[in-house]
């Protein structure tokens, strides 16, 4: 049989090929990352810093002054890739006073022709003299020309994406400028009332200061062009915080003006006294909700301060007046304790409350969307499970959401969107919604990112709530905690044992929860340890903490799943592990855990060595008060107001300019104008909103 030739293949042939490089985004595609759409979005995306490149100094006077960034002028006399001591890029530059050397340790290729020798550059960086002598490592540099004139204004510096050069934007923006139209949005008369600048001036200067600018005021964002971008920033935002509570009175709720035998029979059975501040809190919602539009309040009291029981108030109005109310909490732990108290309120006097939640099983949560949608279950309780498209309400007229902040807008807006039964008269009405928040929120952050909605605070605690003394101890102390914990254990009282996490983790080396009861348990053999967290069952964690409220559990070690909701007032002792890894909000809500009966409360905050200067500030404000508002003060100093508040859960910073820190003046001078603008003229808020917000003024309405 002939030969016949085989077609073969080389090993190298029979690899996949590689996959074809992405094509680099457009920088248009990267301007828009930075939410950087059009003209006015770039002329506003103003410099976070400058660089005076105005004057130039002699390499040998630069040698002289030592560390400082300088910019000197020279010529490229070598240039060469060296491996020792490591891979580095090393260029000498120099002028007639003498040599400075140029250190690149991460650089392309093309730099070295970039930077071949007889090439003039201009170099700016911070000159120190190390191994190669007067040296800059990593300094910015530009090819020039010998005698090419200088910038007669400073440099700006923009926040910019990866891939967008200081270069591209700073063409890009001077641009945007040259097709601007200028006109400012407010007339010269108001200008001169509020003693503001003009806005064209104020954006010149700011993208290119004058060499002779006020270096200090600049940098401070207290020079007057700063002053006028912070002001329009906040006016634009009161604008549009009011216009979105016009726009929600605009709509038809249902009036819900009823207490009647629930609301008084519910007042005579509660086992206390409202305080002054519930009853006044109580009443400013009560006249919410008999309007004809939706109530959007927004209701804040200190931890232990008494929400749940006007919440219950409420929604009695709601039931009274022939509506379903319903109240969602962020967590199952909360949400059950919700249920448990206020069922064992209303369920005597006769009405229907029902309990939904993701864990649930398939018979009881039929049987709770039966009641839901029948009208049977008057008040329901429940945790995200209530957003479901498969939860339909006969006729829903007030939605609840305790701690209002652990959700995020479109979860609030699903529950708030549950509407009446489509053959209802009110189908189009909006339910009213009462929110929660046990986290204070300071005056000026509620005038600035809460100006659409009504605010009333319970500024008061019951009587007979014990005050808690807060201890900070070293880690190295331990045994005398454990020592502590056992002698309060024998005096009858309960204990919680707070830990970050809740097994190992090596990035963080911290106590967990399951080796703290596992040592603890050891340690106190005489003593019931229970044990709760995140990771468990819901039905696990229902066992534990009946145990722990009805007295059979002293000791129980948890994770953060106590924060918020539990309510054992024989418990009066707290212990936090690493409560230098613990926000102050977050440590604030856990300490409140004790405190709430009659007996003398201590919470110690155990800490690892050494600390930072943040972690020092909160735990000597735990130390130093007990008040949530003066913490929510202090928290706001330390963490700013975006991460404070979440950005409102919107996803968006609201502000980019102003400080609330330090702007509480402009605050309450752009809420004034807006008031004043909204009334008389309506032309001016719509050409300042299309400038400021462009169409984005939605996020705001939450």
């Amino acid at each position: 049989m002939p030969a016949t030739a085989k077609k073969t293949s080389s090993p190298a042939s029979k690899k996949k090929a590689a996959p074809a490089a992405k094509p680099a985004a457009k920088p248009e595609n990267k301007l828009a990352k930075l939410g950087l759409h059009n003209d006015m979005d770039l002329v506003l995306h103003l410099p976070l810093r400058y660089e005076d490149e105005t004057t130039l100094m002699s390499i040998g006077e630069a040698s002289l002054r030592g560390l400082q960034t300088v910019q000197v002028e020279g010529v490229v006399t070598a240039c060469e890739v060296q491996f020792r001591p490591r891979r580095q890029l090393i260029v000498t530059v120099g002028d007639d006073s003498g040599q400075l050397t140029l250190r690149f340790i991460n650089f392309y290729g093309s730099q070295t022709k970039q930077l071949a020798e007889g090439t003039r550059v201009r170099v700016r960086g911070e000159l120190r003299h190390g191994f190669f002598g007067a040296e800059m490592v990593h300094p910015s540099y530009k090819v020039v020309n010998e005698g090419a004139p200088l910038p007669d204004v400073l440099t700006p510096v923009y926040p910019a994406g990866e891939g967008l050069s200081q270069a591209y934007l700073r063409k890009a923006i001077a641009n945007a400028m040259s097709r601007l139209d200028w006109s400012d949005t407010l007339p010269p008369s108001m200008l001169q009332t509020l003693d503001l600048a003009a806005f064209e001036p104020s954006v010149r200067l700011l993208h290119n200061p004058p060499p002779d600018v006020d270096e200090y005021a600049l940098a401070e964002k207290s020079h007057p062009a700063w002053i006028r971008m912070k002001f329009d920033e906040l006016l634009a935002q009161q604008l549009s915080l009011k216009r979105a509570q016009a726009a929600r009175r605009a709509k038809t709720a249902r009036a819900l003006p009823v207490t009647g035998r629930l609301t008084e029979e519910l007042t005579k059975v509660l086992p206390f006294q409202l305080t002054g501040a519930q009853q006044r809190v109580l009443e400013e919602i009560r006249a919410d909700l008999r309007q004809s539009f939706p109530m959007q309040r927004l209701l804040q009291g200190d931890v232990g301060s008494g929400k749940t029981v006007v919440a219950a108030l409420a929604a009695a109005q709601a039931i009274d007046s022939g509506c379903q109310a319903v109240l969602m909490a962020p967590t199952e732990i909360l949400a059950e304790q919700h249920f448990r108290k206020i069922a064992a309120w209303l369920e005597p006097l006769d009405v229907g409350v029902a309990w939904l939640s993701g864990s649930q099983k398939k018979k009881e949560k039929t049987e709770a969307l039966a009641h839901i949608e029948s009208g049977a279950a008057r008040l329901v309780i429940g945790t995200h499970a209530l957003i479901q498209d498969t939860v339909q309400f006969e006729n829903l007229g007030l939605v609840i959401v305790d701690e209002q902040h652990r959700f995020g807008v479109g979860q609030r807006l699903a529950l708030r969107n549950k509407s009446f039964n489509p053959e209802d008269r009110d189908a189009a009405a909006v339910p009213h919604q009462l929110m929660m928040s046990a986290t204070p929120i300071p005056r000026t952050l509620a005038m600035t990112y809460y100006a659409d909605l009504e605010v009333s605070v319970i500024d008061e605690l019951p009587p007979g709530r014990s005050p808690i003394v807060t201890r900070v101890i070293d880690q190295n102390r331990r045994d005398e905690v454990i020592e502590r914990v056992h002698a309060a254990a024998l005096e009858g009282k309960q204990i919680y044992w707070v830990c970050p996490l809740i097994e190992e983790s090596e990035a963080l080396q911290l106590q967990t929860a399951t080796d703290t009861h596992a040592a603890l348990s050891a340690a106190l053999p005489d003593l019931t340890i229970g044990l709760v967290h995140g990771r468990m069952k819901p039905v696990e964690k229902q066992i534990v903490m009946e145990g722990f409220t009805r007295g059979a559990i002293h000791l129980l070690v948890a994770t953060t799943v106590i924060e918020v909701g539990v309510d054992v007032p024989n418990a009066s002792l707290m212990v936090i592990e690493h409560a230098e890894r613990f926000g102050l909000s977050q440590l604030h809500q856990l300490r409140g855990r004790v405190g709430r009966g009659s007996a003398a409360s201590v919470c110690l905050l155990l800490y690892q060595g050494p600390l930072g200067g943040t972690a020092k500030q909160r735990l000597a404000t735990m130390r130093e008060t007990t008040d949530g508002f003066e913490i929510a003060r202090r928290d706001l100093d330390i963490r700013g107001p975006g991460e404070f508040l979440g950005a409102r859960q919107s996803g968006e910073a609201m502000l980019r300019f102003a400080d609330l820190g330090t702007d509480q003046w402009l605050v309450e001078k752009a809420r004034d104008t807006a008031q004043a603008l909204l009334q008389h003229a309506p032309d001016i808020v719509d050409r300042h909103l299309a400038r400021w917000l462009g169409g984005r003024e939605d996020y705001l309405k939450v």
